[in-house]
C-alpha cells in the first residue's frame, strides 16, 4: 500500500468522527433530495400500475336510453377500444343512504373489484359492499342488506357475501354525488344484473390498451383521451338517432295502429255523413249523433297527436362522456402529487444546501489541520499531485458513500412510506417506485462538489506554501475591539468571561456565519415543515368561516320560485336564514387568456349577500357588490392577469354572453368565483336573473339532521340536490392529510440534520482551539468553566439561528406554498405557535446535547499533547 494511501486510511480511523459526520450530512441531504423527488412520480405510477391491473376505463358514458349490443359494437369501431355495457342506476339502501348500484356478471373484464373478503355474487340473493360500508357504516359478511320498494328492484332483501375496492372510487373519503335521496353517494354495490329491472344496461365502460402506458396525470394523457372522446362522439351521433328510433318503435307501432283505427273510424263518419246527405236530398245536414262521433273523433286525434310528440320527447337519446377526471377522488389525487412535487422542487434543494454548506465547511477545516503532515510530505521530497491526491481521495470517499447510501435509501424508503400511509386515504396501492437517476446523478454532482470540491480548493491554497512554513501553526487571529466595548456602560457590568466569548465570536467571523447558517437553516428547514401542514389546513378554515358562512346550498328545480324548499326549512330546528341568488357557472377571459368553470353568483339582495359570503379585499376592506360590473376573485383574477378596471368577457354554459368590468378583487382560497348584483347580471347578459339556487344559513348539525333534510329537500322542496360546506371542507382537509406523511418527513429529517450541523461545527470550534482550550485548564479554570468558553458562543448563535430561522422559514414557506398552488387553491402562509416553539425547543435541546457530549470531551482533554511545539 502506498504511503499516501495509507495516510488516507489512518486518518479516517483517526477522525472517525468526522468521517461519518460529512458522509452523514450528504446522507442526510441526498436522502431528503432524491427521495422526495421520487414521491410525486411514485404516487402517480403506483396509481397508474393499480388502475392498469384493475382495468380502469378511460371513458364512460352514460345514455338516457340504455345501451345494447349494437352500442358496443359502435364504441369499438374506434381502433383500439375496447367496450363493455353494464346495469347501473343510483338507489335508496338501507337505512336511507344512497348506492351506487352495479349489476354484476360474468365475463366482466373493466373496472374489475379487488375483494378485501368473502366472494362475489354467485346467486340471486347475493350482494358484494364497498370496503367503505364494512369501515364506516359497520357492516358484516352474512347480514341481511335490505331496499326500500323505491329502488325499483325484483328483490328487496340481499345476502353480504363479500366487501370490495373498486378502481372507480379510488378515494376512501368519497364517492361523489347523485339526484335520488340526500344528494350524496356514500358507497357502491354489486348485485346480480338480473335483480335489476333496466330494460337495458345504462353505462358504456370505454378503455383503451394503448392509452394504458402513459401516466394518467400528464397533459399528454389528456390530449389521447380527448382525441379519442372525438373520434367515439363522431361515431355515437348517428347512432343516437338510430337508438332514438329503436327505443320509440313499440311505442310509435302502437300510436300508428291506434291512428290506423282512428282514421277507419274517420272514414266511416264520412259515409255516414254523405249517407245523411243522400237521405236529404243533397243537402249537407248533421244528426247529433254524427256531431257527437266527430267531435270524439276531433279529440281523439289530438290526443293522439299531443301523445305521438310528449313520446318523442321524452325517448329523446343524449349522452353523458365522462372521463377518468369525472370519477370522485381521481383529480384531487392528482392535485395531491403535484403539490408533492412542487415542494419537492423547493425544500429538499434548500435541506440540501445546508448539508452541503456545512460539509464544505467540515471538509475545508479538516484539510486546514493538516498544514502540519503536508509541509512535512512536502519536505520528503512528495508531489504536489500526490499529496493533493490523498485528501481527494478522502473526499471522494465520503462523498460516494454518502451520495450512494442517500441516494439508494431515499429512492427506496420515503416514496414508500407514504404510499403505505396514504393506504387510509386511497385503495391500496401497488407500489411502483422507479429510481431517479437523472436526481441522483444531479444529488451526487452537488455532494461531490461540496466535498471534493471543498479539497481542491483549499489543498490547492496549502500546497502553494513552503514546507517551512506548512509545519508551523497558524497564527492566531489578533482580536480586535467589537462594537459592544464601546457601548462602556454595559461592557463594565461583563465579566471576564463574558467579555471573552464576545470577543471571540467577533473574532472568528466565518465560524459564527458558519454556525448562524446552519442553526438558521436547520430552524427555516423545522418550520417550513410545520408551516406547510398549517397552511395548507388554513385555506379550508379560512374558506369557510370568514368567506363562506352558510352551510348548505340548494339547488332549484326550473320551475321553482324556492317558496316550497322555504316551507320545508322553516319546519327544520337548525334553520336561521337563506338567500335567493341565481348561479351559473361560465368561461371568463381576458388578455387572451381563459379561466374556465367560474362559479357566478347573483344576487338582488347586494348587502344581505355579506351574511353569506364574506367579501373583502386582501386588506381586509369590505366589498359590496356594485350596480354595473363583477367581482372576480384573487385566484381567477391572477389567471387572468387583471386588475380592478380591466373588462372581462363572461360566457355561461347557456351561452349567455357579456363583456364586464371589474370593480374589485375579493380574498378566496378554494375554487374560482364570480359575484354580481341583480342589476349587474341584467346588464351584462341582457337578461333577467332569474333565481335558481338557495344558500342557507344552518345551526350546527349531525349527519343524520343534513341527511334528513336533504331528502326532505328533494322530496317536498322542488329541489334537484342539496349540498354542505361540511363536506367540502373535509374534502379540503383530507389534502391536508396527505401531505402529513411528507411533512412529517421533512420535520423528522430536519432536526437530524440540525443536530448533526450542530454537532459538527462545534467539533470543529473545539478542534481549531484545543491549544486555547488546554491554555486556559492549565491557568486553573475549572471543567464547567472551560465548557461553557465554548457553549457560551454557541447559545448565543444559537439564539441568532433561532431568529433568522424563524424569518427564513417564514419566506421559505410562503415560496413553497406559491409553487404548489393549483387553479382553484390558493394557500394562505399560516405557522401556527406550535410550530416555533417545538423548532426552538429542538434547537435549544440539540445544543444543550452538543454541550454535554463537548463537556465530556473537554474534561478528557491531554493539556500537555495539545501544548506541545510544533518546532
Amino acid at each position: 500500500m502506498q504511503p499516501m494511501t495509507k495516510y488516507m486510511w489512518r486518518n479516517i480511523r483517526d477522525s472517525l468522527g468526522r468521517f461519518i459526520a460529512i458522509i452523514l450530512s450528504i446522507l442526510l441531504g441526498v436522502l431528503i433530495f432524491v427521495g422526495v423527488k421520487a414521491t410525486g412520480p411514485a404516487l402517480n405510477d403506483s396509481l397508474n400500475t393499480t388502475v392498469k391491473q384493475d382495468k380502469l376505463t378511460d371513458i364512460q358514458l352514460l345514455s338516457t336510453t340504455g345501451f345494447t349490443s349494437k352500442d358496443v359494437a359502435t364504441a369499438k369501431k374506434v381502433a383500439g377500444a375496447q367496450a363493455e355495457a353494464v346495469k347501473f342506476k343510483y338507489v335508496n339502501g338501507s337505512k336511507g343512504q344512497v348506492v351506487a348500484l352495479y349489476g354484476d356478471q360474468s365475463g366482466q373484464q373493466l373496472n374489475q373489484l379487488t375483494l378485501t373478503s368473502g366472494h362475489r355474487p354467485r346467486h340471486n340473493n347475493e350482494i358484494v359492499l364497498d370496503q367503505r360500508a364494512q369501515r364506516s357504516f359497520g357492516y358484516k359478511l352474512g347480514q341481511t342488506y335490505t331496499f326500500p320498494a323505491d329502488a325499483k328492484l325484483a328483490r328487496r332483501q340481499f345476502k353480504i357475501v363479500g366487501f370490495a375496492d373498486s378502481p372507480l372510487y379510488i378515494d376512501n373519503a368519497q364517492r361523489g354525488s347523485a339526484n335520488v335521496g340526500d344528494g350524496a353517494v356514500r358507497y357502491f354495490a354489486y348485485i346480480p344484473a338480473s335483480q335489476m329491472k333496466l330494460g337495458a344496461a345504462s353505462l358504456l365502460n370505454i378503455r383503451f390498451p394503448s392509452l394504458q402506458k402513459t401516466d394518467t396525470f400528464t397533459d399528454h394523457y389528456t390530449d389521447l383521451v380527448r382525441a379519442k372522446e372525438k373520434q367515439l362522439k363522431k361515431v355515437f351521433k348517428n347512432r343516437a338517432v338510430t337508438r332514438t328510433r329503436e327505443v320509440l318503435a313499440p311505442t310509435l307501432k302502437t300510436l300508428d295502429q291506434q291512428q290506423d283505427q282512428l282514421d277507419a273510424a274517420q272514414k266511416q263518419l264520412a259515409a255516414a255523413k254523405q249517407q245523411v246527405a243522400s237521405a236529404s236530398n243533397g243537402q249537407m245536414t248533421t244528426t247529433p249523433q254524427i256531431a257527437q262521433q266527430e267531435t270524439a273523433l276531433q279529440t281523439a286525434q289530438k290526443k293522439l297527436t299531443a301523445g305521438r310528440q310528449k313520446a318523442e320527447q321524452s325517448v329523446k337519446t343524449t349522452y353523458t362522456w365522462q372521463t377518468r377526471d369525472d370519477l370522485a377522488g381521481f383529480s384531487a389525487y392528482g392535485d395531491s402529487s403535484e403539490r408533492i412535487a412542487a415542494i419537492a422542487n423547493v425544500f429538499p434543494a434548500f435541506f440540501f444546501l445546508v448539508a452541503a454548506l456545512i460539509t464544505f465547511t467540515t471538509v475545508t477545516r479538516m484539510v486546514e489541520e493538516a498544514r502540519g503532515q503536508i509541509g512535512a510530505f512536502k519536505a520528503l521530497g512528495y508531489g504536489k499531485f500526490q499529496i493533493a491526491l490523498s485528501f481527494l481521495n478522502y473526499a471522494l470517499l465520503a462523498g460516494v458513500l454518502g451520495t450512494v447510501l442517500g441516494a439508494a435509501s431515499g429512492n427506496w424508503s420515503i416514496p414508500r412510506i407514504v404510499i403505505a400511509l396514504y393506504k387510509n386515504e386511497y385503495i391500496p396501492l401497488q407500489p411502483t417506485v422507479a429510481f431517479q437517476w437523472g436526481t441522483a446523478a444531479l444529488a451526487g454532482g452537488f455532494a461531490l462538489l461540496a466535498t471534493v470540491g471543498a479539497a481542491i480548493i483549499v489543498v490547492r491554497e496549502q500546497l502553494a506554501e513552503k514546507p517551512a512554513a506548512l509545519m508551523l501553526p497558524r497564527a492566531p487571529k489578533s482580536a480586535k475591539r467589537i462594537l459592544l466595548e464601546r457601548i462602556k456602560p454595559l461592557w463594565r457590568r461583563l465579566n471576564f468571561n463574558q467579555k471573552v466569548s464576545y470577543r471571540n465570536l467577533f473574532r472568528y467571523k466565518s465560524r459564527m456565519w458558519m454556525t448562524i447558517i446552519g442553526i438558521a437553516g436547520g430552524t427555516a428547514l423545522i418550520l417550513t415543515g410545520f408551516g406547510l401542514k398549517n397552511s395548507i389546513e388554513a385555506s379550508g378554515s379560512r374558506q369557510y368561516s370568514d368567506i363562506i358562512k352558510y352551510q348548505a346550498v340548494v339547488r332549484l328545480t326550473d320551475d321553482s320560485n324556492g317558496s316550497a324548499a322555504h316551507q320545508v326549512l322553516t319546519k327544520d330546528s337548525r334553520y336561521r336564514s337563506r338567500l335567493a341568488v341565481t348561479a351559473d357557472v361560465a368561461d371568463i377571459s381576458a388578455h387572451g387568456r381563459k379561466q374556465a368553470d367560474v362559479n357566478i353568483y347573483a344576487s338582488a339582495a347586494p348587502k344581505q349577500l355579506n351574511r353569506y359570503i364574506g367579501l373583502h379585499t386582501n386588506r381586509g376592506a369590505a366589498i359590496t357588490l356594485p350596480q354595473k360590473g363583477i367581482v372576480l376573485t384573487d385566484k381567477a383574477a391572477k389567471q387572468l392577469n387583471v386588475a380592478v378596471g380591466d373588462t372581462v368577457t363572461v360566457k355561461t354554459t347557456d351561452n349567455h354572453r357579456g363583456r364586464a368590468k371589474v370593480t374589485a378583487i375579493a380574498t378566496n382560497y378554494i375554487g374560482n368565483y364570480a359575484y354580481l348584483s341583480a342589476t349587474a347580471y341584467q346588464t351584462l347578459f341582457a337578461e333577467k336573473a332569474v333565481v335558481n339556487t338557495l344558500l342557507v344559513r344552518l345551526r350546527p348539525q349531525t349527519a343524520n339532521q343534513r341527511n334528513t333534510l336533504a331528502r326532505q329537500l328533494l322530496k317536498n322542496g322542488e329541489a334537484l340536490g342539496t349540498s354542505y360546506t361540511i363536506d367540502q371542507k373535509k374534502t379540503v382537509g383530507n389534502m391536508g392529510k396527505m401531505l402529513n406523511p411528507v411533512v412529517m418527513i421533512f420535520i423528522l429529517l430536519s432536526g437530524v440534520l440540525s443536530f448533526v450541523v450542530l454537532y459538527n461545527l462545534t467539533n470543529i470550534n473545539v478542534s481549531e482551539r484545543i491549544r486555547e482550550l488546554s491554555t486556559i485548564k492549565v491557568l486553573g479554570f475549572y471543567n464547567q468553566e472551560v465548557t461553557m468558553y465554548i457553549s457560551r458562543e454557541n447559545i448565543i448563535l444559537t439564539g441568532a439561528g433561532i431568529l433568522f430561522g424563524y424569518a427564513g422559514g417564514n419566506l421559505l414557506t410562503a415560496y413553497i406554498l406559491h409553487q404548489a398552488e393549483t387553479a382553484q387553491i390558493i394557500f394562505p402562509l399560516s405557522i401556527s405557535w406550535t410550530g416555533y416553539i417545538i423548532a426552538t425547543l429542538l434547537m435549544i435541546a440539540f445544543t444543550a446535547i452538543v454541550m454535554f457530549v463537548t463537556h465530556q470531551r473537554l474534561k478528557r482533554v491531554d493539556m500537555v499533547e495539545a501544548l506541545k511545539s510544533n518546532d
